[in-house]
This record gives structure tokens, sequence and C-alpha cells, in this order.
């Protein structure tokens, strides 16, 4: 995926990109369609970069069921629940995840939102970026600082969300316990 460096001072993530940014998409497929797992997305800041590379796995049409690219605030309180207030924020990145997760009916969702610059938001530096993960009902929200233009910040978050959205696969595929649905 990419290589995040933490910076000494400041805690920084700083984004550097690798080869093959798709890489984890190949594996994210063969997770869903190994542990029969639906999957879907909810998007602000990447603006559908998320679901661009979801899209492309393998089989896509038998696991992913969709996004909700939520840019614009008002279709985040309309389409997601999301309640108001600040969207750049973990409260927002959670309620996005459990919104397209309700709305899509699918066992596994990630959501992204955050301030892609070049100035800041909502009092919030250029870069920070919020990913919700549901698996199963179960939902963890990740703060990331990514550094860059707002190009890079969009690249940089797309690449972590699908991380992490590999990484609670993983646990998921593992696990395999009854699906929760918010």
């Amino acid at each position: 995926m990419e290589d995040l460096r933490r910076c000494p001072s400041g805690g920084r993530w700083h984004h550097r990109p690798v080869p093959d940014p798709l890489k984890d998409v190949e594996t994210i497929a063969e997770l869903a369609s190994a542990a029969q797992l639906t999957v879907g997305a909810a998007e602000s800041l990447t603006g559908g970069a998320v679901s661009s590379a979801l899209a492309r796995g393998s089989g896509a049409a038998d696991w992913y069921r969709g996004c909700v690219v939520s840019y614009g605030g008002q279709v985040k309180y309309d389409v997601l629940g999301v309640t108001p207030g600040p969207l750049v924020s973990e409260r927002c990145a959670g309620e996005m995840v459990r919104g397209v997760t309700r709305l899509l009916g699918v066992d596994v969702a990630v959501s992204t939102t955050g301030a892609g610059g070049p100035g800041s938001e909502e009092g919030q530096p250029a870069g920070t970026v919020w990913v919700g993960v549901s698996v199963r009902g179960e939902v963890t929200c990740h703060r990331l600082a990514l550094d860059g233009d707002p190009g890079a910040v969009v690249e940089g978050a797309t690449e972590r969300a699908l991380e992490l959205l590999l990484t609670a696969m993983r646990g998921a595929a593992r696990s395999r316990g009854p699906v929760r649905r918010p």
C-alpha cells in the first residue's frame, strides 16, 4: 500500500507512495469472496476514489455493493443520517460508516472525511483525515494527519482507507462470527 512514517515531532503521518497502491484491493477481493463478506463505502474527502479502487477488484460484482459519495454536508445528513455538527471529526466518520452499512446492508464498510487543503477546515489543519471502518457492526475510527497538496492528501487517504479496510477484513475473516448490522 503505502509507507507511512510517524514524524518524531508533531506525530504527523507522511505519505510516501509505493509502486502498487492497488495491491490491497486484490487481497480485499479475495477475502470478501472467501468469507462471503459484502463491502460498501461512504466517501467525502476522497470523492469516490476508494469506490473506484474497490470496483477494480476481481469479482467486485459479487462482493462490492457500492458507495455513497457525500461530498456536501447535506448529503451526509439526509442520506447517511449524520448528525449536524463538525464534519472533520471522529463522530462524522463513525456515523457515515454506520449509515452506509445500514443503507447498503453490507457486512464491512469504510468511510472517509477530512480537510484536504490547501487551507484548514472547521479549525482542523489541511491533511486531517478520519477513516471509519465497520465490520459486522463493530465500528472503529482512525485519525490521519497527511502532508502534501490536496491531491496528495486524497491519494494518501484513499490508500490508508483501503489498508485499514483490509486489516479489519482480515480480522473478520478469522472470526467468522454472526453478522450484526447497526
